[in-house]
C-alpha cells in the first residue's frame, strides 16, 4: 500500500516536472480534456521528434513539420485554433469555467499514415503557468516581493478552485434534484397505470359474468 502510494506520487512529481509525451502519426489528432476555472491563465509547452528509421530513434523534427494547436471551451466554441513551429508554447485565458478540450496534430498534409511523431507536452494552469524569474526581471521585484506575488496569485487560484467546485455541486444538486422528481412522477404514473388498468379489469370481468349470467 505504502509503495504503491510512493510510486503514485513519484509519477506525479515527474509529471508536473517533465509534462508527457505521446506518439502520433503526421495525419493523428490527439485530444486533451482540462478541467479549468473561469477567468483562468493556461500554458502549454510542447516539442516534436519524429522517429528517424536509420537510426533507430527520434530526433528533432525536420524543418516545415510544425504543430496546430486547437483548443474549445465548454460550450464548444473555439478560443484559439493556431499553427505554430516544432517547438514552442501555447496560451489561452478561459473565459467560462468547464471542461475545456485542447487538441494538437501536425501540420503535415499527409492523409494517412506518415511518420511516426513523439510530442512532448506540460500544460501548467493558474499561478503555475506564470514565469515568476520573468516576473521579478520584469518588475524589478525583491525576493520577498516576489514571495507575496506568488502567495497572492496561489490564494486567488484557490479562491477561483473553490468557486468552480461550488458551481460544479451546484450543478450536481440540481442534477440529483431533477432526476428524483423524474422518478418519483415516474413512480406516480406507473401507480396511476396499474389502477386504472386493474379497474378497468374489473369492469370488464363483471360484465363478462352479467352476460354469461354468472352473477
Amino acid at each position: 500500500m505504502v509503495a504503491g502510494v510512493l510510486l503514485a506520487a513519484i509519477v506525479s512529481l515527474n509529471s508536473v516536472a517533465f509534462g508527457l509525451y505521446f506518439h502520433i502519426s503526421e495525419s493523428e489528432k490527439k485530444c486533451f480534456i482540462e478541467d479549468i476555472p473561469d477567468e483562468t491563465m493556461v500554458v502549454g509547452k510542447y516539442k516534436v521528434e519524429i522517429y528517424d528509421r536509420e537510426q533507430n530513434k527520434f530526433v528533432p523534427s525536420v524543418a516545415g513539420l510544425g504543430m496546430h494547436v486547437e483548443v474549445r471551451d465548454p460550450e464548444e466554441k473555439t478560443l484559439m485554433s493556431r499553427t505554430y513551429a516544432a517547438d514552442g508554447r501555447f496560451t489561452f485565458t478561459s473565459s467560462i469555467a468547464g471542461e475545456h478540450i485542447i487538441c494538437l496534430h501536425a501540420n503535415s498534409s499527409i492523409w494517412f499514415g506518415g511518420n511516426q511523431l513523439r510530442v512532448h507536452l506540460s500544460i501548467h494552469v493558474g499561478e503555475r503557468a506564470n514565469d515568476y524569474q520573468e516576473i521579478a526581471a520584469k518588475d524589478k521585484l525583491s525576493e520577498l516581493q516576489l514571495r507575496v506575488r506568488q502567495l497572492l496569485d496561489q490564494v486567488e487560484q484557490i479562491s477561483k478552485e473553490q468557486n468552480y467546485q461550488r458551481y460544479r455541486e451546484e450543478r450536481f444538486r440540481e442534477t440529483s434534484e431533477s432526476t428524483n422528481q423524474r422518478v418519483l412522477w415516474w413512480a406516480i404514473a406507473q401507480t396511476l397505470i396499474l389502477v386504472v388498468t386493474g379497474l378497468w379489469q374489473l369492469r370488464h370481468l363483471k360484465s363478462f359474468f352479467e352476460a354469461k349470467k354468472l352473477v
